[in-house]
């Protein structure tokens, strides 16, 4: 009698539609915990529309007036709220093809994760910046243009804010990242400035530009800085090639009609190079001395990511109210050796409801500052160790043997073929963090289009890197709330 249950409960789960998915009252609540619903027509439809959007065209664009742009929710005092965009919204795709578009994504993705794992291992190793470009009494800026591939990589760039800079504030598009934190921007005059969507900064409109002194602690919170007639300058550099270079200075931040901090240190670039287009630069939310977190001393930040081939927007939150009791929480934990990432503690992952069989130190950081994971906002695919993502694609293959698997795409190497499709009922995807907490996966977070016909790919990925990473298409629809007061990550669905 066991085993028939077994074997019904199993047809059921992998049954590949509405239509033959009929579970009885008494397995609904146990089923719905376990499998997930792929709507396949409404993802493919979006891939359509992200090839034919036009930003300017749209009345609730970012481009249109500032006032219709930065219409701001009630904030409690102390607390900042700005829009977030993906970046399809931002800038109109030069790609005729859904798969040339996510081809490109994935190639930036690549850069950034090899560049992330680059970062740690000069850290790990105590190699600093400012060994590989030592300070100079005078330094012309050409002396600090040549990219250093130091792994600080925010290439991938999917989503964007906007924040006002300078005193009276000019508004700019801004890419969000909690994988850094150096924040910067174009500024005049140009050496080389790359295509923006506004108008570049010029310093000499803002009463509250200050540029810093090389003696200042910001200067020397640098990880490449050089002295040139008194004044700091710094440089940024990405794991693609591109960089940015210019003074280092301090300006007012405002965030829409919710406040504004003055002397924030940031760069201002006038040779910027790269795949940076659309945005007037960067704001670094990681965990270092230089982030925007830390220098306007948030006790918490959060964000909620829309789907990147969606035209809607959600909100970037400083000091913002505690997450609910509903949240899947994990606890953040520190690497002394770099302080940039958010690390959390995870013990396992489930598909379809049963845990996998992954020894859970792939998942923890050892005493030397290698392995663990982190929460990234940049980075757009989770990266397992490999022996971690085995057993995870393995299981969901071993789950899903209706479905018909196509060849891989890319990094990607579990692809199916749901061109006759309209929806799919998967088993579901779950993380298990310390603390007994689990957050469950919706389909569309880890089964993704990569062409308009109808061929989706598991989307998680190998590394062989001991650093694993979140990335931000598991997040999407997902409220992601940095408690660094209590030290804690929180995630809550559907909270965008």
């Amino acid at each position: 009698m066991k085993r028939m249950s077994a074997n019904l409960f199993l047809l059921s789960l992998l049954s590949v539609s509405f239509s033959f998915f009929l579970p009885t009252a008494s397995s609904r609540t146990a089923l719905s915990s376990h499998t997930a619903t792929l709507d396949v027509s409404g993802s493919l439809q979006n891939t359509q529309r992200v090839l034919s959007f036009d930003p300017q065209s749209q009345s609730q664009s970012p481009f249109s007036q500032q006032d219709q742009e930065q219409r701001q929710t009630q904030t409690p005092p102390g607390s900042f709220s700005i829009r977030l965009h993906p970046r399809e919204s931002l800038l109109r795709t030069p790609h005729r093809e859904y798969k040339a578009l996510v081809l490109s994504r994935l190639a930036r993705d690549s850069a950034r994760v090899d560049a992330l794992a680059s970062k740690l291992t000069l850290a790990l190793n105590n190699v600093t910046r400012t060994d590989l470009i030592p300070l100079q009494t005078e330094l012309q800026p050409e002396d600090l243009s040549t990219p250093v591939v130091s792994g600080t990589s925010q290439g991938s760039g999917e989503y964007f804010s906007r924040i006002g800079v300078g005193t009276p504030a000019k508004q700019f598009y801004m890419v969000l990242d909690t994988g850094s934190d150096v924040n910067w921007l174009q500024c005049q005059p140009c050496t080389d400035c790359y295509q923006q969507a506004d108008p570049v900064f010029d310093p000499s409109s803002s009463s509250s530009y200050v540029a810093l002194t090389c003696d200042a602690p910001q200067c020397g919170s640098l990880e490449v800085s050089a002295c040139r007639t008194g004044n700091c300058l710094y440089q940024v550099s990405y794991g693609d090639g591109s960089f940015t270079v210019g003074d280092f200075v301090t300006e007012t931040v405002s965030f829409g009609g919710s406040g504004a901090v003055n002397n924030v240190a940031l760069g201002c670039g006038h040779d910027n190079e790269g795949l940076f287009v659309g945005s007037a630069g960067l704001l670094g939310l990681g965990g270092g001395p230089l982030s925007l977190t830390n220098q306007i001393k948030a006790s918490s930040f959060s964000y909620c990511l829309v789907d990147r081939d969606s035209s809607e927007s959600s909100t970037l939150d400083f000091n913002s109210a505690s997450p609910g009791a509903e949240s899947a929480f994990a606890p953040l934990v520190k690497n002394g050796k770099v302080d940039t990432f958010y690390y959390v503690g995870l013990t396992g992952m489930s598909v379809g409801g049963s845990m996998l069989s992954i020894p859970p130190s792939l998942f923890q950081m050892d005493d030397s500052g290698n392995g663990g994971i982190i929460v990234d906002s940049g980075t757009a695919i989770t990266r397992l160790q490999t022996e971690a993502y085995n057993s995870l694609r393995d299981a969901f293959v071993r789950l899903t043997p209706h479905l018909k698997s196509t060849s891989g795409v890319a990094l990607f190497d579990t692809c199916y073929d749901f061109s006759s499709l309209s929806s799919v009922r998967v088993p579901t995807v779950s993380f298990h963090f310390t603390g007994g907490r689990s957050w469950s996966l919706p389909a569309k977070n880890y089964l993704i289009p990569v062409d308009s016909t109808g061929t989706f790919c598991f989307a998680f990925a190998p590394t062989t890197s001991s650093l694993s990473i979140i990335g931000n298409v598991q997040q999407q629809g997902t409220r992601v709330t940095f408690d660094l007061a209590n030290s804690r990550v929180a995630f809550a669905a559907n909270k965008c």
